[in-house]
């Protein structure tokens, strides 16, 4: 890899766009710790790294109602800071449920966002991998199927999205603030990832040289009575089996507000607004948590081996349910 590697460390953003517009093989990198094994093991194409470590994606910011996550700040900064213990409960649980310590110093926010797919069929380069070899099928949909999405699938593929932090964003509206060769936009969290379809498996909206900058969140009542709770296999370094992000306000012994966001169970973190609609303007007790925890799998389209999502789902939901409440001062 040494041998054969170049990296360019522009001093500005706009000048990595260029470098990003200019080479289709160029690859932006924080930490690396998703790029560089990919690209290592020919995964991703060999052409040059851009650093992000020298364009001041840094810090952590509260203001004009807004609290501010540069692109380049490490998780574990992120999961540690008070703003965000204090704004965004849900994004610092999020984190610390994510990866390893290690890992969580290294990698980076915006790098979490954008990480590749998790799918072992992928990971492993198996021939029957749509992702790898377009039309060649989804090998997860006659295999191993633990992890497998239950919303969002296709034929080409069913692989569930990797990041916890993406759905706790999800779940406190977030906005991610992109720079390109046409300026600076803003764009919420969903608008971010691509629902495969039958036959195209698109990893985001992002144009070529595009570059996550930062990740804003509204400073509202919700964020800041939010959790984060994530069932997975073993206690530490493992995707999740079913996460659920919720940011609830309570006013008078009834829900005002309510967004709920679930992983693991997805090809794109999934909003779950039929949950959503079955919390707002009802009594902030357990009756209320057990009716929406019924009518969240509603639409779900599982596989044999990942059936159990399911049921996994609606407990998750009633269980997170409760303890946002416990939080927002309402009745559990």
């Amino acid at each position: 890899m040494s041998g054969s590697l170049r990296i360019h460390r522009p001093r500005q953003v706009s000048e990595a766009v260029v470098w990003l517009r200019g080479d289709p093989c160029a690859r932006l990198v924080g930490g690396g710790t998703d790029l560089v094994p990919l690209w290592r093991s020919g995964l991703l194409p060999q052409g040059p790294l851009v650093t992000v470590r020298s364009l001041g994606l840094d810090g952590i910011t509260l203001g004009d109602g807004r609290l501010t996550l540069a692109a380049g700040v490490r998780m574990a900064e992120a999961a540690g800071s008070p703003l965000v213990l204090q704004h965004a409960p849900a994004v610092a649980q999020a984190l610390l449920a994510s990866a390893s310590p290690q890992v969580r110093n290294m990698a980076t926010l915006g790098g979490n966002l954008l990480q590749q797919t998790r799918c072992g069929y992928f990971r492993a380069r198996d021939p029957a991998c749509h992702r790898l070899a377009p039309g060649s099928g989804c090998a997860a949909r006659t295999g191993e199927q633990r992890h497998a999405a239950i919303f969002g699938a296709s034929g080409a593929c069913c692989a569930s999205h990797p990041s916890d932090l993406a759905v706790a964003l999800l779940a406190l509206a977030a906005q991610v603030v992109v720079q390109g060769a046409c300026g600076e936009r803003r764009m919420p969290l969903d608008a971010l990832y691509c629902v495969p379809g039958p036959s195209e498996v698109p990893e985001h909206t992002l144009a070529a040289g595009d570059i996550i900058t930062s990740i804003e969140l509204p400073g509202a009542e919700s964020a800041r009575r939010s959790v984060y709770l994530k069932v997975r296999d073993r206690a530490s370094f493992q995707f999740a089996v079913v996460s659920l992000a919720v940011a609830l306000e309570c006013v008078d012994g009834k829900v005002v507000h309510a967004r709920l966001a679930a992983g693991g169970i997805g090809t794109v973190p999934w909003r779950l607004h039929s949950c959503e609609a079955a919390v707002i303007g009802q009594p902030a007790a357990p009756p209320t948590w057990h009716a929406a925890a019924l009518v969240a799998t509603e639409g779900a389209e599982p596989l044999p081996g990942n059936r159990f999502k399911l049921q996994l789902l609606q407990r998750c939901v009633a269980h997170g349910l409760q303890r946002a409440a416990s939080h927002a001062g309402a009745a559990s």
